[in-house]
């Protein structure tokens, strides 16, 4: 049972999301907490989503959207000076509680500071430890009060390193659970869709680096998908990226650039081609045949393939322990690569079911609709403790 927190003056607390995922799970998590106290009042990074759940954003995601090592290098003045104002609204709100969600290279490093000041940090979504090895968990284990994961694996892994977890199940469920769908007919309808023909859906990624180094590339290979296996190419883009420059990357204006549909694309399409990433996880909830592309720029790959200790990336194919869909990394993020990794998906109905059939084990691997709320719970907890 939850004990009130009336007695306790400080109903302020700080949460850093900085990502458009992040972003969604943060929104969540205030609306339950609120149910909690209302008289709780958020700081911090977030977005759209979390300013309108009431959280007084200090700096936005847009702002946040580093991709690489050569990337944190060049931001390093402006990243010193956002920890410096979060540290400086930390004191003058007297805030004892911080809520980290995933985003790791920052978080993990503005935790160190927030640590010394004696404040209690939660983490919620807990970064790929499995990919990174123990330099991680060491710094989990000193500067984290509590870790709220997503995944029975990572309840495990942080129970054997005796470190404070709870399994919260993921917040993608409700989320879809939540969300009102069209049927086939009426997404088609109002998206001006060919109604005789199946979508090939692309998911380049919600950050502007990302977009420009894959997009040219999974577009071409769509084409030739497109015009062989009688396809039409829909791009679900993000609210963060202006069109145009989808239709600059890919030359042309006649592939469909859509946001705000998300689900709806990954419900009723036939293929997808999907940066690595929570997208991965949205398609294979709904058991979306796919091949997962990831492209960086060639220091942050180097660096990283000598710190990564796994041979996957593609969420479904960790939590499934096998490579159920193709993964094409860096240089293989080719027109020819991607095109021969599908046909050979498309032309193969048997292949086709079989994949369907192993994805959709990765909704049971997802737990229950109640994470937001399960995860507001021990925070608030812990917010009331003495």
């Amino acid at each position: 049972m939850i004990s009130s927190i009336e007695n306790n003056q400080n109903h302020n607390l700080m949460i850093i999301a900085g990502e458009i995922s992040g972003d969604l799970i943060g929104a969540s998590l205030i609306k339950e907490l609120k149910k909690l106290d209302p008289k709780i009042e958020t700081y911090g990074i977030g977005g759209n989503k979390m300013q309108i759940e009431g959280m007084n954003i200090l700096y936005h995601i847009n702002q946040m959207a580093f991709l690489g090592f050569s990337e944190i290098v060049r931001h390093l003045p402006f990243i010193k000076k956002v920890q410096s104002e979060l540290l400086t609204i930390v004191k003058k709100k007297k805030i004892n509680n911080v809520v980290l969600i995933d985003y790791p290279g920052f978080n993990l490093n503005i935790a160190k500071k927030i640590k010394k000041r004696g404040i209690k940090i939660i983490y919620y979504v807990s970064p790929q430890l499995w990919a990174w090895g123990s330099g991680r968990i060491k710094k989990i284990k000193n500067r984290i009060d509590k870790m709220l994961v997503v995944f029975p694996f990572e309840q495990k892994l942080y129970n054997e390193n005796n470190i404070n977890v709870e399994l919260v199940g993921h917040p993608l469920v409700e989320r879809i659970n939540n969300y009102k769908f069209l049927n086939r007919k009426e997404l088609f309808q109002k998206l001006q869709l060919d109604e005789s023909k199946d979508i090939l859906l692309l998911m380049p990624g919600s950050r502007r680096q990302e977009v420009e180094k894959i997009y040219p590339q999974i577009v071409n290979a769509a084409r030739k998908l497109g015009e062989e296996f009688n396809l039409q190419i829909v791009t679900a883009g993000s609210v963060n990226i202006d069109i145009e420059l989808f239709n600059r990357l890919s030359g042309t204006s006649d592939i469909k650039v859509v946001t705000g549909y998300t689900y709806d694309l990954i419900k009723h399409a036939k293929f997808g081609i999907i940066k690595s990433g929570t997208s991965t996880l949205e398609a294979a909830y709904f058991a979306l045949p796919m091949i997962i592309v990831y492209k960086t720029s060639m220091l942050t790959y180097l660096i990283g393939k000598q710190l990564i200790k796994v041979n996957k990336i593609g969420m479904p194919n960790i939590l499934l322990d096998v490579v159920v869909v193709p993964e094409l990394i860096q240089s293989d993020v080719s027109e020819e690569k991607i095109y021969n990794a599908g046909k050979q998906i498309l032309s193969d109905q048997n292949r086709y079911s079989s994949i369907k059939t192993k994805l959709s084990e990765v909704k049971n691997k997802l737990g229950n609709a109640d994470a937001s709320a399960r995860a507001a719970k021990h925070i608030y907890e812990l917010m009331n403790e003495a």
